[in-house]
Parts: C-alpha cells; sequence; structure tokens
C-alpha cells in the first residue's frame, strides 16, 4: 500500500511538473498501422498516471473490507468458540456437576470444568469465563430440564403412551364384539322370519286339511274351551251308521 501510494505520487509530480514545463515528457515511439503515433509518451505517462491514482483511491476502501471481513471471521470463530464451550457447561449443569450456590464460586467451577474437558482446554480465558457467566445465568434453565427430570418426564409419558394403546386394543376388541353380536342378532331376525313364514305356511295347509278329516276349524272356536270335540272316524261316515255321541272327557 505504501508503495503504490509513493509510486502514485511520484507520477503525479512528474506529470505535472511535464504539463507545467518543469520536467520533460515520457518519450515513447509507436505506430499504429503504419504511421508513427504522435505524442505517444505523453499519452502513456498520463494513463498510467490516472492508473495509479484509480489504484490510490480504491486499495484504501478495499483493505477497509478485508478488515470488516476478519473481524467478522474472528468474530464467527469466538462465538462458535463460546457456544461449544457454553454447550458442555450447560450439560454438565443439568447433570448435576455444579453444587456451589455463590456467584464467583460458580463461575470459577465452570471455567475449571471447561478447561478440564478434553475438547476445550485450549480455547482462550476469554472465551471460557463468557461462558461459564452464560452457564451461571442460565441455571434455573438448567435446574429446571435437568437429566433427572427430563428422564422422569419421559418415563411418564412412556407409561400414558403403554396406556392409551392398551386403551385402544379394548376399544378394538369391544367394537369387533359389537359387530359379532350386531351380525348374530340379523341372523337370528332373519331365521325368526324365516320360521314365522313356515309357521303361517303350516297353518294354511293345517286349514286347507281340516274339512277333508271332518273337522270344522270355525265349531272347534264356538265349542267351549274345556269340551273336547270327538272325532269321526272316516269309515263311520262311509258305512251310513249312526254316530252315537259320546261324553266328552273332562
Amino acid at each position: 500500500m505504501g508503495a503504490i501510494c509513493a509510486v502514485t505520487a511520484g507520477l503525479i509530480v512528474a506529470t505535472a511538473g511535464a504539463a507545467l514545463g518543469v520536467f520533460p515528457w515520457l518519450e515513447l515511439y509507436a505506430g499504429f498501422n503504419g504511421a508513427p503515433v504522435a505524442n505517444a509518451g505523453m499519452i502513456a505517462q498520463i494513463a498510467v498516471t490516472v492508473l495509479f491514482v484509480l489504484l490510490s483511491l480504491y486499495l484504501p476502501a478495499n483493505r477497509r473490507i478485508m478488515q470488516l471481513e476478519t473481524s467478522h471471521r474472528q468474530f464467527n470463530l469466538s462465538m462458535d468458540d463460546v457456544i461449544r464451550a457454553y454447550r458442555a457447561s450447560h450439560e454438565a449443569d443439568r447433570a448435576g456437576a455444579f453444587k456451589l450456590r455463590g456467584e464467583f464460586d460458580a463461575v470459577r467451577e465452570r471455567i475449571n470444568h471447561m478447561r478440564e474437558h478434553p475438547d476445550l482446554g485450549a480455547l482462550e480465558p476469554q472465551v471460557l469465563e463468557l461462558a461459564a457467566q452464560m452457564s451461571h445465568t442460565s441455571r434455573d434453565i438448567a435446574e429446571v430440564y435437568s437429566n433427572e427430570r427430563v428422564e422422569r418426564a419421559r418415563t411418564f409419558l412412556r407409561q400414558r403412551q403403554e396406556e392409551i394403546e392398551a386403551f385402544q386394543e379394548n376399544v378394538a376388541m369391544a367394537k369387533r364384539t359389537t359387530e359379532e353380536l350386531q351380525q348374530w342378532l340379523q341372523q337370528i331376525e332373519t331365521e325368526e322370519h324365516i320360521v314365522d313364514g313356515q309357521v303361517s305356511a303350516l297353518k294354511k295347509d293345517l286349514k286347507a286339511l281340516l274339512p277333508e278329516i271332518g273337522l270344522d276349524l270355525e265349531d272347534t272356536r264356538t265349542t267351549p274351551a274345556p269340551t273336547v270335540v270327538p272325532m269321526t272316524h272316516k269309515s263311520q261316515l262311509s258305512s251310513g251308521r249312526p254316530v252315537v255321541p259320546q261324553k266328552p272327557d273332562r
């Protein structure tokens, strides 16, 4: 950066002095399409001077951008280290590794734990201190969500899940039983309907058969209930002999 600025300053002085007639212009012999180019040295000197002036203006801005990118990258690396250290300290706090309650003692205890950690021993003290302070601030969260309480909650939820699964099995079995009973009821009703039809057919057949054997269904209905109507044999009816009524049995 310093060299470019020095060359730029020299070119500006030489070009300004040449323009004022103090210094001579650069002499350069050049041609284009077989013809010599007039003042080729002056044109080249002015072009180089403008180029270095533009570089001098561009490099500081580029340098500031590079510094910002470097600082941002370093900040990201530092934050990654802090997050990694805080995570390790928070996990240990959830496991109940820290017992001291005072702020200074608790932070120092966390720093010592992170220093003894195999993956965090090489971190800078500022990173460890910041992670320890963050872990001490979130100690209430670590106590609420400790490994013991989380495991107890998981056990409770696991038991509830098992109870729900058992209840669902009972509901499915009850549903199957209900469907079987419904099918059985439909089958019984169908069979009863068939039996009723058969009984009706038998009644019709019996009603048609009674007159042939000498019985009248209407006469039997008008006869008193305890009286038994004697049946007349077909041989007596065919011989023409009178039928002697008999006393009905009581």
